[in-house]
């Protein structure tokens, strides 16, 4: 008999503590402006990151990777020692020939590093001294959910946080008013699906997942109020939920009542915040013209480059950019054509307004799809049109501000653009020195989840890319 009332008075104790532990992390990661790392394991080069994610694989050999030998053995098949075995997607592994393509659009170099660039992005390649090219990524997965959702979630499985969830939980916002992760996605483009859980938070409490604005009269939808509801009436309202969610949290100790809470609360703050940074009327209109012609048009691209740069400069520390459309399987010049004429000036101005308002210091900017695009034709090849598969053995990517050395080029791919030759960077390694940069040492930085200590880069070796850091 005493043993056992020792068993229940010791549970009832243990239990006590780890509630007390639970209740205290949450209190202190629920604190404005503060995350589960109180500002980070080390001195932080960016204090932001938009991300413009370009969905569908963009095709490195018509942007960044120049590859001249293609040119030179077009038609050709492509060598089995080059391609050494790697498996092929259903869509052009059946192919009886996998014709190499070279790119039909010409390259030049640029700046005074002389990157090389195609002549798709004229107004990029004018940047070139403010950004790091990095030709050598690879990836594990050679479809698209698992990919985009390896390089949103560092899981090809759905159900884990979003970078943006991660940094949110790790260091807390800068906006009293503004959520501390936004989502923008082009109005309009078809491609590949897009999906809420991109952004969501996973296992992590579902405060920390991005909230996503959109053009229009509503930017973020249910925020507000019906008709026939006041903004002070609104307030009464909260205000006795509040006491209300305050009594059961005394009741049951939950500590998702006050995240219910906060998020009523910062929805209510939105309500005046998110109609002002969303209305572009009052920027000047040099600024607007700088992004290019489609920047007047509300939820393009350009528009929302313009977008994130206001947020940014509101305390918003993840913004995350989505651009669909670069899944070219066929008629690839054309396609790859249009989807530069609608990203390459905003990119390159939003570079340029950063710097002028002495932003992209601590601003990091990056840019990239989840892999990149065969080195042969898929279906016919002719002189002037051909496709390109998927391709996860290399791809590009590049980096600007918030701590990256300008002017560069990590990395290298061989002759035939289809492996890395040195430098390779994996998708972690991106994760990790994301994480770094922003004052994440991303070994430490970990939640528990179904017993054990999950990271956004995993638990395969990961690295930060030293060589591309200011």
């Amino acid at each position: 008999m005493f043993r056992r009332r020792w068993l229940w008075q010791s549970g009832m104790g243990f239990g006590s503590l780890a509630l007390m532990h639970l209740l205290q992390r949450n209190a202190v990661a629920s604190a404005e402006g503060s995350g589960v790392i109180h500002g980070g394991h080390h001195a932080p080069k960016a204090k932001r990151i938009i991300y413009l994610f370009q969905a569908g694989g963009p095709s490195q050999l018509e942007t960044w990777d120049d590859k001249p030998l293609l040119r030179e053995r077009q038609g050709e098949p492509l060598p089995d020692s080059v391609r050494q075995g790697q498996r092929l997607t259903g869509m052009s592994g059946n192919q009886a020939v996998l014709p190499m393509a070279g790119s039909i659009y010409k390259f030049a170099t640029h700046g005074q590093c002389g990157t090389s660039v195609s002549e798709l992005m004229p107004h990029m390649a004018k940047q070139v001294d403010r950004i790091a090219v990095i030709r050598s990524m690879h990836t594990e997965a050679i479809n698209h959910d698992p990919a985009i959702t390896f390089l949103q979630t560092g899981n090809q499985i759905s159900g884990r946080p979003s970078i943006g969830a991660w940094l949110h939980y790790g260091l807390g916002s800068d906006s009293e008013d503004l959520p501390a992760f936004v989502v923008l996605i082009t109005k309009g483009k078809g491609g590949q699906p897009l999906y809420s859980r991109l952004w969501g938070a996973g296992f992590l409490p579902a405060r920390y997942q991005g909230v996503q604005l959109r053009s229009g009269k509503e930017p973020v939808l249910y925020l507000s109020n019906p008709p026939g509801v006041s903004r002070e009436s609104r307030r009464r309202m909260l205000d006795r939920l509040n006491d209300l969610h305050h009594l059961e949290g005394e009741r049951l100790g939950d500590p998702e009542l006050a995240d219910r809470v906060q998020q009523y609360e910062m929805a209510y703050r939105m309500q005046a915040s998110i109609p002002e940074v969303a209305n572009l009327m009052d920027e000047p209109k040099h600024v607007v013209d700088s992004y290019g012609p489609d920047a007047a048009k509300p939820g393009s691209f350009a528009a929302n480059c313009i977008l994130a740069r206001r947020l940014a400069e509101r305390g918003v520390r993840f913004i995350q950019l989505y651009h669909q459309g670069w899944d070219q399987h066929g008629s690839l010049p054309s396609g790859i054509k249009r989807q530069c004429e609608e990203t390459d000036q905003p990119a390159a101005a939003l570079l340029q307004d950063l710097e002028q308002r002495g932003m992209l210091e601590d601003t990091l900017v990056i840019w990239g799809g989840e892999f990149g695009r065969t080195n042969y034709s898929q279906g016919t090849l002719t002189s002037k049109n051909y496709g390109r598969d998927h391709h996860p053995r290399c791809f590009s990517m590049w980096m600007a501000g918030g701590g990256v050395r300008g002017g560069i080029v990590h990395g290298e791919t061989c002759e035939f653009g289809y492996n890395v030759v040195s430098d390779g960077v994996h998708v972690r390694d991106f994760h990790a020195t994301l994480m770094h940069l922003m004052g994440i040492d991303h070994e430490r930085f970990t939640a528990k989840f179904q017993g054990l200590d999950a990271r956004l880069t995993g638990v395969e070796p990961a690295r930060v890319v030293q060589e591309i850091l200011a």
